[in-house]
């Protein structure tokens, strides 16, 4: 999985986002659904995530962490948002702090060095999570304009989480996204000189990195933020064939 940001970039990334995710969160409040992910509330969506930062932050220093428990405990707690970002501090301290060749567990395919996974995983789940809780505070999915990934920062950002996506999510033996017949995907951004081609069969997807226009038999064009978070099933999808059959991933 290529990446294009350095640490310093995923680690503003993660900060951007848990400045959102706490503004979204406080606006929308505590028991408000969150359009994004049925049947969960603004409650269980700050538990959750406040559970994977410490999980990932566990990862990095050799500790094992229960994560249901830890949830729990951050729905219940009396101020679950700073809550949160206690749990966002931690993490990038532990970032921070790792040498470069940490020896921690990682998951995707053809994953970067554990120190460069977690920070660019985090950055990424933290951004998603956010969009939900802009959803949650808008009472319906989003426009990527009303996002804060507008900008060439943003763009960059979206760009490094298709690649995460497609790279490394997709082509996992536990990824549903098949076909009976082969199917190649090929998703162009328009505001970039790469996109992707994914081919789609029986067995797990094989995903490539292409230098200028990727062919396929079926295209998903927009811009790289509406890609990424349309791709995560976080906004509207664009006009497409795409979509019947990336229904079937368990990518989001």
């Amino acid at each position: 999985m290529p990446t294009d940001l350095s640490l310093e970039q995923h680690l503003a990334g993660l900060h951007g986002a848990m400045t959102a995710f706490a503004r979204y969160a406080g606006t929308a409040g505590l028991d408000v659904p969150v359009p994004t992910c049925p049947d969960w509330t603004v409650r269980r969506l700050v538990g959750h995530q406040g559970a994977v930062h410490r999980w990932a932050t566990a990862a990095l220093q050799g500790r094992d962490l229960d994560k249901v428990a830890v949830e729990k405990a951050g729905r219940s707690n009396d101020d679950p948002v700073e809550w949160l970002r206690d749990g966002a501090i931690a993490l990038v301290q532990a970032l921070v702090a790792a040498p470069d060749d940490v020896d921690a567990p990682t998951f995707l395919h053809d994953a970067p060095p554990p120190r460069r996974f977690w920070a660019r995983r985090q950055c990424h789940e933290t951004t998603v999570h956010a969009v939900d809780a802009l959803a949650a505070s808008l009472g319906r999915r989003p426009r990527v304009a009303e996002t804060w990934l507008t900008d060439d920062t943003g763009r960059a950002l979206a760009l490094d989480g298709l690649d995460e996506l497609l790279l490394g999510f997709v082509p996992r033996s536990r990824s549903r996204l098949r076909s009976p017949e082969p199917v190649a995907v090929a998703v162009v951004p328009t505001d970039a000189d790469h996109s992707w081609r994914v081919e789609v069969g029986e067995a797990p997807p094989v995903a490539t990195r292409v230098d200028g226009v990727a062919d396929g038999d079926r295209v998903l064009t927009g811009s790289a933020a509406e890609l990424y978070l349309a791709l995560w099933h976080r906004v509207d999808e664009p006009a497409s064939d795409v979509w019947p059959l990336w229904h079937l991933s368990a990518v989001g």
